[in-house]
């Protein structure tokens, strides 16, 4: 068939000037004049069933896992597996007129995403439509939804903090710019908080952040939506969502489109941090779309390849050198476990992924602990070189003598006489406990953490009850607002400044 030149010239208008109208004939004619008809050989397949999401096709030997294919009613879908005599696809888009019959075609490009900073508080699916009843964001380019993770000689060392405003993890579990760090745990227990309060802090200070919900309810959706809108948070932050009641290739793909909008400003030199919530959902999508493709099940009726998806997905989240821009991308994937059974499947991947987790302990949750993060179980594997200097001498040993005191309190229950060197270390510990807790959507400044840390370390609040720690700690915190001291003064001035604060003859300000 004739193939024709897209730069065919515009027609020319009735209301030109003759000299525009005569230039507009003239530009025809040379581009008539030049025109060769060539052939051009193209494929064209058929459905032979569709359903569930899933779409058989016969025809295209030339398809190739991923391809993109359009449909002659206008549905999009991703050839997902290749059969000796057909292919299964995964719908991306599928309007009421697909049915057996339907023609089909390659696109002949790579599934991808419009990206620009039109997007920034958005809300949009995962092929980049708005979900908002706005208009669609300007695009300044296209991401591809598949791309190979940066190389080593690209990346940098994982040193720069990203404080969350959670006492108990920028003290102790520690997470740094283009680290991967899990949020393990049962339902319910605050994952989706922990990493609602991260987001909420990066205000102000320069983090664009991707928040992308798979398979949620659409009340999840829209409460956690209404949440980073009213702290402000979603003007720097970007939701992908495909909820509940989307396509199961919608959901698949879902993490890959935040993935590919974090890219595009990490390219820029930008810091980023996406939210992955959550991963068992989309580990579950792909179980689904893989039975009906009638792939071999493996363990608990995973495909064998699931470890797979989740590392290429996780390893794009990394820190660039200067020379590849110095940008970098944070990652906050959620797993769920059944009954705090951290051993599972899907944990267990992705605990090997990632550089880190944080485990939420239902144990503690029902204790009036919150949040509910278990030292024991939680690690980051960046450590203190993702911690600022003083921040980093001032947790120093905490979380050893914390773990320690935890087996020490273990004795007390049953009865046993302890020394008075042993009971003194029980309460400060207790006093640590009873620190650490948080509530919700009050994130803490890091002068406020450094200052807690050393009013708690040089022993200032040793003498306080538990009642009056509340009071005290407001009071720190409304001093650090007002003070002139930087993270980079030395210790001495810190201890003189948060003795001052705390002394008696000040009261806290109404």
């Amino acid at each position: 068939m004739p193939t024709w030149d897209r730069n065919w010239p515009v027609l020319p208008k009735s209301h030109m000037s003759p000299n525009s109208f005569k230039g507009a004939l003239e530009k025809q004619a040379n581009w008539l004049s030049s025109y060769r008809p060539v052939l051009q050989f193209t494929e064209q397949g058929m459905v032979v069933s569709v359903g569930d999401g899933i779409a058989w096709i016969k025809g295209l030997p030339s398809a190739a896992i991923e391809d993109i294919l359009i449909f002659a009613d206008g549905s999009r879908a991703m050839v997902f597996d290749l059969n000796r005599d057909r292919i299964g696809a995964i719908l991306l888009y599928e309007t009421e007129n697909l049915t057996a019959g339907t023609f089909v075609r390659h696109a002949r490009h790579p599934l991808s995403i419009p990206v620009g900073d039109d997007f920034l508080g958005r809300i949009v699916d995962p092929l980049g439509m708005p979900l908002d009843g706005k208009a669609p964001p300007t695009s300044l380019g296209r991401g591809n939804l598949e791309q190979n993770s940066p190389p080593i000689i690209a990346r940098d060392f994982v040193n720069k903090p990203l404080y969350t405003g959670i006492k108990i993890i920028d003290t102790l579990i520690p997470i740094g710019k283009g680290q991967r760090q899990l949020l393990v745990g049962d339902e319910g227990l605050g994952r989706s908080s922990i990493a609602i309060d991260t987001v909420v802090n990066q205000k102000d200070k320069d983090v664009i952040c991707i928040y992308v919900l798979i398979g949620q309810k659409r009340s999840a959706v829209v409460s956690t939506i209404e949440t980073l809108r009213s702290h402000g948070a979603l003007d720097y932050t970007v939701c992908v969502v495909a909820e509940a009641s989307a396509l199961p290739g919608l959901q698949y793909i879902a993490p890959f489109a935040g993935c590919a909008l974090a890219e595009y400003w990490m390219a820029q030199g930008r810091d980023t941090l996406i939210v992955y919530d959550d991963l068992s959902t989309h580990a579950r999508t792909y179980r689904e779309l893989s039975l009906l493709l009638r792939r071999p099940p493996g363990r608990e009726a995973f495909p064998g390849d699931i470890f797979f998806v989740h590392s290429r997905l996780l390893e794009r989240s990394t820190s660039l050198n200067a020379e590849n821009g110095g940008g970098s991308m944070t990652a906050l994937p959620i797993v769920e476990t059944k009954q705090g059974e951290i051993a599972a499947y899907i944990p267990t991947n992705l605990i090997s992924i990632t550089d880190g987790q944080i485990y939420l302990d239902i144990g503690l949750f029902n204790a009036g602990f919150r949040p509910a993060i278990d030292i024991a179980k939680s690690v980051s594997r960046i450590g203190g070189k993702a911690q600022h200097p003083s921040i980093r001498d001032q947790a120093g040993q905490m979380k050893l003598d914390y773990l320690q005191f935890l087996e020490l309190e273990a004795f007390t229950r049953f009865g046993q006489r302890l020394e008075a060197s042993m009971e003194a270390r029980i309460k400060r510990g207790r006093l640590l406990r009873e620190i650490l807790k948080q509530d919700r959507l009050k994130p803490y400044s890091s002068l406020f953490q450094l200052a807690w840390l050393t009013a708690f370390n040089g022993g200032i609040l040793n003498t306080l009850e538990f009642n009056e720690l509340s009071q005290c700690l407001a009071k720190l915190e409304h001093e650090v607002d007002t003070t002139t001291l930087s993270l980079g003064s030395s210790p001495a001035q810190w201890m003189h400044a948060v003795t001052d604060w705390l002394s008696l003859d000040k009261s806290l300000p109404s």
